[in-house]
C-alpha cells in the first residue's frame, strides 16, 4: 500500500450542465439529513415531484451564471492548492455529496492509488448535520458498503480556527476597499440559512456562525455590522434575519453603501454568483442602495489553503495510528 494519505474535500456540489440541475435538486431533496418529505419510503416519489416543479426556476438562475455551477472547478483547484502546500505524502481529491465526483467517485480513486489513509475534510467550517453531518453520513454508508478497511478520521469545523477568521478578514478589507470610507459603511454578514427546528434539536450550526462574526468584527472597529441568512425554502421556520428583509431595512434607513459578506461559502456558487451579485443586486439599487458590494468568496485564498493545510498536519501528528473502518459516530 502506499504511504501516502488521502484527503477528501467534502463538498455539497453543483450541476455541471442545465441538464443536471434535476437530478442534482432530485439528489438534494431526497437527503433525509436535510430535510425530511413524509415518511421515508415516500421520500424519493416527493423529492422527484419538488425537482420536477422547481428546475425550470433553477435552470434560469444557472443560466445567468453561465450555465452550470463553478464549484468542481473550484473544489479541485482548492485540492490542488491544498496538495501542493502539504507536499508529496498527500493526495487530495473532491468528492461532492449531490453531484459528481461523488464519494463513491472519490473513494475509488483513492483505492485505485493504493492508498489506505483518509482524511475527511469538510469545507463547511460550521458544523450542522444538514452539511458536515450528511456528508460524513455518506462516507460512512458507502465504507459499509464497500467492505474495505481505510485509516480514518476527519475534521468537521474550524469555524474560530485563526487563519480561517484571518482569511475571512482579508476578504472583508478587499470589500471595504472598495468604498470611500469604511465608516460609511453597513456590512452584512450573509449565512445561508437553516430550519430553527435544527437549532432547537441541538445543532451548533448557528453558534459557530455567531463565533465567526465575533471573531471577524474584533479585527474591524468602528464597522457596523449585521447577520443574516439565505437561501431559505419552504413554509418552515426559517432562521432570522432573512438577507433580503435586512437590505429592505437598511435602505429604508437611509444605508447608501452596504457590503455582503459571505459566510459558510468557502467558494463561489449560485448562492454568491446569483442569489447575491444579481438578485441582491438588483434589490439593493432599486431600493436606492448606490453603492452595493460583495466581499470575494475565499476560493483558492493563500490564508484560507493554509488553515486546511495547518488543520490536516494536526490530524496527522495526533492520530497517526488510528485504525477504523467507519467514522465514530
Amino acid at each position: 500500500m502506499s504511504d501516502k494519505t488521502a484527503v477528501l474535500l467534502l463538498q455539497m456540489g453543483g450541476p455541471d450542465s442545465l441538464d443536471a440541475v434535476e437530478p442534482f435538486l432530485f439528489n438534494l431533496f431526497s437527503d433525509r439529513d436535510i430535510i425530511r418529505l413524509g415518511p421515508a419510503f415516500l421520500q424519493p416519489f416527493l423529492a422527484r415531484r419538488i425537482s420536477r416543479k422547481r428546475a425550470p426556476v433553477v435552470e434560469r438562475q444557472y443560466e445567468k451564471i453561465g450555465g452550470k455551477s463553478p464549484i468542481r472547478e473550484m473544489t479541485e483547484a482548492q485540492a490542488k492548492a491544498l496538495e501542493e502546500k502539504l507536499g508529496n505524502n498527500f493526495r487530495c481529491f473532491a468528492a461532492m455529496r449531490y453531484w459528481r465526483p461523488s464519494t463513491v467517485e472519490a473513494l475509488a480513486t483513492v483505492k485505485r492509488e493504493g492508498i489506505d489513509r483518509i482524511i475527511a475534510l469538510s469545507l463547511y467550517p460550521h458544523y450542522s448535520r444538514a452539511t458536515t453531518g450528511s456528508s460524513i453520513n455518506e462516507l460512512n454508508r458507502v465504507l459499509r458498503e464497500a467492505g474495505i478497511r481505510f485509516k480514518t478520521s476527519r475534521i468537521d469545523s474550524y469555524y474560530n480556527h485563526p487563519l480561517y477568521i484571518g482569511a475571512l478578514a482579508e476578504k472583508m478589507a478587499e470589500g471595504l476597499a472598495l468604498f470611500p470610507d469604511r465608516k460609511d459603511v453597513q456590512v452584512v454578514f450573509s449565512a445561508h440559512s437553516l430550519p430553527q427546528s435544527f437549532i432547537a434539536a441541538g445543532d451548533p450550526y448557528l453558534s459557530h456562525i455567531q463565533e465567526t462574526v465575533r471573531l471577524v468584527m474584533e479585527l474591524f472597529g468602528g464597522v457596523a455590522y449585521r447577520l443574516a441568512f439565505q437561501s431559505r425554502a419552504g413554509p418552515v421556520k426559517w432562521l432570522e434575519p432573512d438577507t433580503e428583509e435586512v437590505i429592505r431595512e437598511m435602505a429604508a434607513k437611509g444605508c447608501g453603501n452596504l457590503l455582503l459578506v459571505p459566510l459558510s461559502f468557502v467558494s463561489d456558487h449560485l448562492e454568491t454568483l446569483y442569489e447575491i451579485d444579481i438578485g441582491y443586486r438588483e434589490l439593493a439599487r432599486s431600493l436606492g442602495i448606490v453603492n452595493f458590494h460583495r466581499a470575494p468568496a475565499l476560493n483558492c485564498s493563500a490564508l484560507f489553503i493554509e488553515c486546511l493545510a495547518e488543520l490536516v498536519r494536526g490530524i496527522v501528528e495526533a492520530e497517526p495510528h488510528q485504525d477504523k473502518s467507519c467514522f465514530m459516530e
